[in-house]
Order: C-alpha cells, then sequence, then structure tokens
C-alpha cells in the first residue's frame, strides 16, 4: 500500500513538471511554476491595511482565509492601470505565504520543457530582478518566468506573515 502512495506521488510531480500558469502584466507574459498556484480568483475589493510594503495594495478574505494581495505592476515598477474584468487574482504559495498576484490577465498553463528555459542574461539580473529565474522559449515568443521563493525580500515576508496571522485570529477583515 505505502508504494501505492508513492507513485501517486511521483505521478503528480510528474503532471506537474515544466507546467507554468501564465499571465500578462503590462503586455508583458510571465509564469510561475505549476504547483506554487493554489486557485485563480477574480478581483475582489481589496482592504487596505496600514505599512503594508509598497507593492502590495492590502488583503482579501477569501473563504475566512486573510491573504495578502501583491499588485504585480508595482512589483515590477510598471505604471498602474485600473483593474478590468481580465483583471484577477493568481493565489499562491510565496515562501510558504498564501498569497495573491495581482495580474492584468491569466494567459493558459504552459508546457515548457527545461531544454527550453535559459538563464536570464547578465542584464536582467539585479536585485530588482532578483525573482527571475529565467526565459522560458515558446511558440508565441517567451515569458520571464518567475521564482516564487524569491518574490519577497526576507522583511516583506515576515511583515506578510504577521499580517497574516493577525488577520485570520483576530478578525482583521
Amino acid at each position: 500500500m505505502a508504494a501505492d502512495v508513492v507513485w501517486r506521488l511521483s505521478e503528480e510531480e510528474d503532471t506537474q513538471k515544466d507546467r507554468y500558469l501564465t499571465f500578462m502584466v503590462d503586455g508583458e507574459g510571465y509564469g510561475i511554476e505549476i504547483r506554487y498556484v493554489t486557485e485563480i480568483i477574480g478581483m475582489q475589493p481589496i482592504t487596505p491595511v496600514p505599512d503594508m510594503p509598497p507593492s502590495f495594495r492590502g488583503i482579501i478574505n477569501l473563504r475566512g482565509t486573510v491573504i495578502p494581495v501583491m499588485d504585480m505592476r508595482q512589483r515590477f515598477k510598471r505604471a498602474p492601470a485600473p483593474y478590468t474584468d481580465r483583471t484577477c487574482i493568481v493565489v499562491a504559495d510565496v515562501s510558504g505565504v498564501a498569497m495573491g498576484l495581482a495580474v492584468d490577465a491569466v494567459s493558459d498553463v504552459l508546457h515548457i520543457e527545461a531544454a527550453a528555459v535559459t538563464e536570464p542574461p547578465a542584464t536582467l539580473l539585479s536585485p530588482d530582478n532578483r525573482y527571475i529565474q529565467g526565459i522560458g522559449r515558446v511558440q508565441e515568443g517567451v515569458r520571464l518566468l518567475l521564482d516564487c521563493g524569491r518574490l519577497l525580500q526576507p522583511q516583506e515576508l515576515d511583515r506578510i506573515e504577521t499580517i497574516s496571522q493577525e488577520g485570520t485570529h483576530e478578525g482583521l477583515l
């Protein structure tokens, strides 16, 4: 029986291998490994919270769980834009914390083989771009592939964890 469980777990890992949820931010294509994605939801009212890191819009209440929401336009230092009917929140596990990523539009789930992923050029490697893990070549161009573990700086992660815990336990929403 234990071998059956191990086989099913490795089969599930294989189905997620090299699969990325792709999305658009300011006309550019990005992707994150599907294994980090919990769900995709439409835009919801976001409650601002004082002293949040600059790229965070605030928090939402998702079925009783407080989820901090990062505006990916702000994270990538892009011009702000009003939310539209295509704007959505990708709920993902970022450094062990459930977090919402507000994106302009979700595109697709793509299979991008490891052989089609290249290291980012040195010109893209800077502290501001620390979250880019690679460039995936796809039929219609390229996607900047993000490292979810690096989307947050340590001080941001500490603040977000505190807000999530306080909101869940103290009825912040």
